[in-house]
């Protein structure tokens, strides 16, 4: 992020609609070129999620949306769809860059789409994790390990596997059920410090917590982080990951911007949420997963060692690139115009080339993305994605249909639009037939590269 003593920055972005571009002779690329304002936006009632400061700042405003995962029937094309703001703020005074709770947590986890064992990359991870974790901490037979988030028990399914007790703690029903079929022991509800005790008194408290992309899907960051105090013992470890603020910026993915993540985190905001639980940071990894995330070790204050010398490593890449300040975090927005600007100049120039677009995944951030740049069945007839669960569904918004896979090999795109790109290596090899007929793979983040 650029330094300097300017306040934050935002663009209007309504000022250059994609419908004017398309219909002119004029790039998209000219239009880039919008207006960037100094805003201070003052918000009544708007408070910060972590220290209660009012929110007077916007880190980026990218006009209104629907839930990203309000994935549609063909018979409710016709009916009204709710919109929100994706309205993006940062706080004055702790730094947290968050959006308010537009949409309640209730209206977006408690039946939800996503399964995460349809990513053969991210079941691996976690099983990765689980055979480190198991080293580290030395878990067996009387261990416990507690997953937040467990989702359909991609991950505690390893440790199962291993001979390891676990407790998953998912809060879409439908996607516990799943689990719980599979043989992974399951509970449905939000994690907060009075559930998080409720399962402590009847499981045991763990040696292993984990919170796997979550800590950023919490309305209540900090009741979050203290259910995850009352779930470990005193001498066990909290694992979160999360996708970190610093990689957001530097490569643009502004589409991970949506309203079941809340918040938007550094090390140095996450140890500040965790804090406030009794929970002190001690060790960091850097991630590469869902395009640059952290794997954050706490453990209770009472037991805490000196952290290692990684996290002051990282903390000081953070403070180096501006973002222990609130002036380092100005400029996001030229950059989120500039993607825009990319992605429809090239969409708009395929159809006037008579070539066939297809998307590949319909992911929560591949919701944003369109719907932000305007994108509708005339650009992208059509996407495709692994899970059954979205075939014959409607992205949010832009009502673009979702196929199976093999719609791509039936229909013979010239270009497959990659929507969830932190997958592009597994994308690409899984899509390998596809170079048969000449199709190339077109990724829209961090800039547009087409492969």
């Amino acid at each position: 992020m650029a330094e300097g003593t300017a306040p934050a920055t935002d663009v209007r972005l309504a000022d250059a609609p994609v419908t004017d571009v398309s219909a002119t002779d004029v790039p998209v690329a000219d239009v880039a070129e919008a207006e960037v304002v100094d805003v201070v936006d003052v918000v009544d009632s708007v408070g910060c999620r972590l220290c209660g400061a009012v929110l007077t700042r916007t880190f980026v405003d990218l006009g209104m949306s629907p839930p990203c995962e309000s994935y549609l029937r063909a018979d409710q094309l016709d009916s009204g769809e709710t919109f929100y703001p994706l309205h993006v703020r940062i706080c004055d005074n702790c730094l947290l860059v968050q959006l308010p709770a537009y949409v309640a947590a209730d209206d977006v986890f408690s039946d939800y789409l996503y399964f995460s064992s349809y990513s053969t990359s991210w079941v691996e991870h976690a099983r990765r994790f689980v055979v480190d974790m198991q080293e580290r901490l030395d878990l067996g037979a009387e261990s416990l390990i507690v997953e937040a988030a467990s989702n359909d028990g991609y991950l505690l399914q390893h440790a199962t596997a291993l001979g390891i007790p676990v407790l998953g703690i998912e809060p879409a029903a439908n996607i516990a059920e799943i689990a719980n079929h599979k043989g992974i022991r399951t509970e449905s509800y939000f994690l907060g410090e009075a559930t998080g005790t409720d399962a402590a008194s009847r499981h045991g408290k763990a040696d292993l917590v984990v919170g796997n992309n979550v800590f950023a899907h919490v309305p209540d960051i900090v009741d979050f982080a203290k259910g995850l105090r009352a779930l470990v013992k005193d001498d066990g470890l909290v694992s979160l990951e999360f996708p970190h603020l610093l990689r957001l910026i530097e490569n643009r993915q502004y589409d991970t911007i949506y309203h079941e993540h809340y918040s938007y985190l550094t090390l140095k905001t996450a140890g500040l949420a965790l804090e406030k639980a009794g929970l002190q940071i001690v060790d960091v990894q850097e991630l590469q997963s869902h395009g640059g995330s952290l794997r954050v070790f706490s453990t209770p204050i009472e037991t805490a060692g000196a952290p290692t010398e990684i996290v002051g490593k990282v903390l000081q890449d953070e403070a180096d690139a501006g973002l222990h300040s609130v002036e380092g975090h100005a400029g996001f927005a030229a950059e989120v115009f500039a993607i825009k600007a990319e992605l429809v100049t090239f969409l708009v120039e395929a159809a006037r080339s008579g070539k066939s677009v297809a998307g590949y995944g319909a992911p929560g951030k591949g919701n944003t993305l369109l719907n932000h740049c305007g994108i509708r069945e005339d650009l992208l007839p059509y996407t495709v994605d692994r899970s059954p669960h979205k075939h014959g569904m409607y992205l949010p918004g832009t009502h673009i249909p979702i196929f199976a896979p093999e719609r791509l090999a039936e229909t013979r795109p010239d270009y497959i639009v990659i929507l969830p790109w932190n997958l592009r290596a597994e994308i690409v090899h899984q899509l390998g037939y596809a170079r048969e007929w000449g199709a190339k793979f077109v990724v829209p983040i961090p800039r547009l590269e087409v492969i």
